[in-house]
């Protein structure tokens, strides 16, 4: 059955107050993971020599100001202010030149500028089936012939079988509280969370579209992008029926 109206909100300005943000995830978005994930990078997609790339919801910049630092040329993404200026300062500290730009992922219009793009940490899915859709398409737009296109996502076909309908993070006296719910027909998730911290309880409701392998290289098929590779995890361990996430890697033709 669909998600009752109430349910079908995204509040990304709540969601990703970089405040509360790296509060409950900053324990867990270590600089070991980054580093790790950032090794993935480098190997799958073989940034072995300068390349241009586009990080797109970059976040605070902890993949972008890294690939900076390996000499890649970088253009970072994201739609939230306060990211982009945390990003900006740790750019400065590392000594590096990353370009910043406040934009919502699906209004970007770069042609054939990229030779990698960056879409992690379950970046994909936070719209209406046809904006993300429009989403791929301003990707497959921004890549060189040849380029590669790379993005972490949940595995619907797994997840749904692990799913627990509350999870809590704690962190000190405050709590994050996650209610989570699927719409079968939607194919989304939606997290009522709540954040309840000195004392104060702020509600920070999203949901993602969760799709599978086969919807994957569907939508990316039909944007011009084939895939090469599936991971489960940033350790390149392959992709298989069991496997909670997939990493996938695509090229443009």
């Amino acid at each position: 059955m669909r998600e009752r109206p109430d349910k079908q909100r995204f509040d990304f300005e709540a969601v990703f107050e970089p405040d509360d943000y790296l509060y409950f995830y900053g324990e867990t978005l270590t600089g070991e993971r980054t580093a790790k994930e950032v090794e993935f990078l480098v190997r799958e997609l073989g940034l072995d020599r300068p390349m241009k790339v586009l990080d797109l919801a970059c976040g605070y910049g902890r993949h972008s100001n890294r690939l900076a630092q390996l000499g890649h040329s970088v253009v970072g993404v994201d739609i939230t202010a306060g990211f982009l200026e945390i990003a900006q300062k740790d750019a400065e500290a590392k000594g590096v030149n990353v370009s910043y730009i406040r934009r919502d992922m699906r209004e970007i219009d770069f042609r054939q500028e990229f030779d990698r793009v960056l879409l992690l940490f379950t970046s994909f899915g936070y719209f209406e089936d046809e904006d993300n859709l429009r989403v791929l398409e301003n990707i497959a737009r921004s890549l060189r012939p040849g380029g590669l296109f790379c993005f972490d996502t949940f595995n619907r076909d797994t997840f749904l079988k692990t799913s627990l309908p509350y999870h809590v993070a704690e962190t000190g006296q405050d709590l994050m509280i996650n209610r989570i719910s699927f719409d079968s027909v939607q194919g989304r998730l939606y997290n009522r969370r709540i954040v309840i911290r000195d004392g104060q309880r702020k509600d920070k409701p999203f949901f993602v579209r969760i799709y599978s392998p086969t919807e994957m290289v569907s939508l990316l098929a039909g944007v011009g992008l084939s895939v090469h590779r599936m991971y489960t995890d940033f350790e390149s361990k392959p992709f298989s029926c069991e496997s909670r996430r997939m990493i996938v890697i695509a090229g443009k033709v």
